[in-house]
């Protein structure tokens, strides 16, 4: 795992390394308490989980001081990955599930990130704007834009990590939304030769003008 961790984030700290180390140390017993991933994926946590989270880090660069929000993290992925490796952005970890939350606040706690917040919401009952949205397996991208409507301290822009044909999904997110966007798809075969990925993609939404 570490050296897989330096192979893809050259940059990665020690202290980094050490967080998910812990991370990959206490999911398990996390998990068994509050099922957030399928307990048959467990043993692949780091390729399947983190790593796909890890993705995202690869693909953009979050800023200093912005305000990101993962809608419904479930397990906690991808923000906590992209929690740990960007400390200077700010992360806000949304679900609609109590019991889900409750977890992820655990690990947030556990691997003391100060830059993480975890709500039992749902993002478009938040009273917050953020600069960015990411989502993995949530929903329908035309969903996740209706979500975040009046959610945007400035222009849309999401970060979605999705499988598959994307065609007809891309063609209804289009009808449904006033103005042109910006649909950028990126296989992430190009980073991981894990079969896993092979139909793995980032789509990243902007709107144009």
């Amino acid at each position: 795992m570490v050296d897989q961790l330096k192979s893809h984030i050259p940059l990665i700290t020690e202290e980094q390394i050490k967080q998910f180390q812990l991370l990959i140390e206490v999911y398990p017993e996390i998990n068994e308490m509050v099922n957030l991933i399928s307990r048959k994926d467990i043993d692949k946590l780091f390729e399947r989980h983190i790593l796909h989270s890890i993705a995202l880090h690869k693909y953009h660069t979050f800023k200093e001081g912005h305000k990101v929000v993962d809608i419904g993290t479930g397990g906690g992925f991808p923000g906590i990955p992209l929690a740990i490796l960007n400390p200077q952005t700010q992360f806000v970890l949304v679900d609609s599930i109590g019991k889900k939350i409750k977890a992820v606040n655990e690990l947030i706690h556990v691997l003391e990130l100060k830059n993480t917040t975890a709500i039992n919401d749902r993002v478009e009952n938040l009273p917050i704007k953020f600069d960015m949205a990411i989502a993995r397996a949530v929903s329908q991208s035309n969903k996740l834009f209706g979500w975040m409507k009046h959610k945007w301290v400035k222009k849309p822009h999401l970060l979605l990590l999705k499988g598959g044909d994307l065609t007809e999904e891309i063609t209804l997110l289009r009808q449904s939304v006033i103005g042109k966007l910006n649909v950028q798809q990126f296989p992430l075969a190009k980073y991981f030769s894990d079969e896993f990925y092979e139909s793995k993609k980032i789509v990243e939404i902007t709107r144009l003008g």
